[in-house]
């Protein structure tokens, strides 16, 4: 069997930011953030540092996220894909819409989806913590390269919740000021909401903008603990190292990553290590928290609809907070925005229960 080439693109980004992906990277690239102090947002009514939508203006819940996201993915394709029985609808979330039901709160999206757009397949949800988004674009790629499905939309999308909020609090892992992703300085997360959607296909005629190729990837567990990564980077380690062999590509050959980059003490230093072991020490490397958040299940799709706005529009964008390496791995974390030429990117996730992916997307 011929091999399948699996094109991605009409990448769409709903965030604080901006309501298009476009809107968001142009947003990055001139330094803004969505970060800012909430007041008597957390535990106790303490003020926190977060990425949300303004409350009083344009906060959407989860369902409602979802949609905008996919809508605007559809306005980049020939959406007369939706009515085949060779697409599928993946959603990845961590948390779903809880505030409408604890129990089952994907139950709602789901239906409101499949009966708006007549889907004849019904949705996948992929929840594995934080890797959920990058999980749910290699499941995607591979029922397209095994012939299962022709097309998928893969949705990402995560809200904030006093569930979400106190849990991390109550793991001391919430900064008190803006993330610093590798930074010495670096004191936690900054958690974020909104949602993304990105359509891979085998075809590619179906994109109404040039797409480009999502190389899917591997997962890998280490199993290390249910919150804390591995000291050596072992699980993200083999995961990018099962994706860069699937696909014979030598580190050499990749122009960026897009890392995790939490900004906690144990992730960063986890995954410059993983970094300095897989002889990736020299390759451009950011993290798009600072502007954003850690928007959980949703990170994967946003970040790689970032990357995917590297690529085309061939620009690097810094680390917002980052001011002197803190890792005892050596990494070159990008620290100014710039224009560079590049073809190949890579992105990975880590997260809880030790959880780790990676895939890359190549121009084409």
């Amino acid at each position: 069997m011929k091999t399948r080439v699996v094109y991605i693109g009409a990448e769409s980004s709903v965030t604080p930011i901006g309501k298009s992906a476009d809107d968001n990277f142009s947003a990055m690239a001139k330094g803004i953030s969505a970060v800012r102090i909430r007041t008597e947002a957390g535990f106790h009514k303490q003020d926190l540092p977060l990425s949300a939508f303004e409350k009083k203006a344009y906060r959407l819940p989860f369902e409602e996220l979802v949609m905008e996201a996919f809508d605007a993915s559809l306005k980049g394709i020939d959406a007369h894909i939706l009515e085949s029985e060779r697409t599928i609808v993946l959603i990845s979330s961590t948390k779903g819409e809880l505030a409408v039901s604890i129990t089952h709160p994907f139950r709602s999206t789901l239906r409101h989806l499949t009966g708006k757009y007549l889907l004849k397949n019904e949705p996948v949800v992929i929840s594995n913590a934080c890797i959920s988004g990058v999980a749910a674009c290699n499941i995607a790629a591979r029922y397209l390269t095994q012939g299962y499905f022709d097309h998928a939309v893969v949705i990402g999308c995560d809200v904030l919740s006093d569930f979400v909020i106190y849990g991390f609090q109550s793991l001391f892992a919430i900064s008190q000021d803006v993330c610093k992703p590798f930074d010495k300085n670096r004191s936690g997360v900054v958690l974020g909401e909104g949602s993304a959607a990105v359509v891979l296909s085998v075809e590619r005629n179906i994109f109404k903008e040039h797409p480009l190729e999502l190389l899917g990837g591997a997962i890998s567990n280490d199993a290390n603990h249910i919150s804390g990564p591995s000291r050596t980077g072992e699980g993200l380690f083999r995961s990018v190292r099962k994706t860069l062999d699937k696909h014979a590509v030598n580190p050499a050959e990749i122009g960026f990553i897009s890392a995790h980059g939490t900004a906690t003490l144990y992730n960063d230093e986890m995954e410059s290590i993983a970094f300095s072991r897989l002889d990736m020490s020299d390759i451009p490397l950011n993290s798009f928290k600072g502007y954003i958040g850690h928007t959980l299940g949703a990170a994967g799709v946003l970040e790689i609809a970032y990357t995917m706005q590297s690529l085309r529009k061939q620009l690097l964008i810094r680390t917002h907070g980052f001011q002197e390496t803190g890792t005892s791995g050596k990494i070159s974390v990008i620290s100014e925005t710039a224009p560079a030429s590049f073809s190949l990117s890579l992105k990975t996730a880590s997260g809880f229960g030790g959880c780790n992916a990676a895939l890359l997307i190549r121009k084409i």
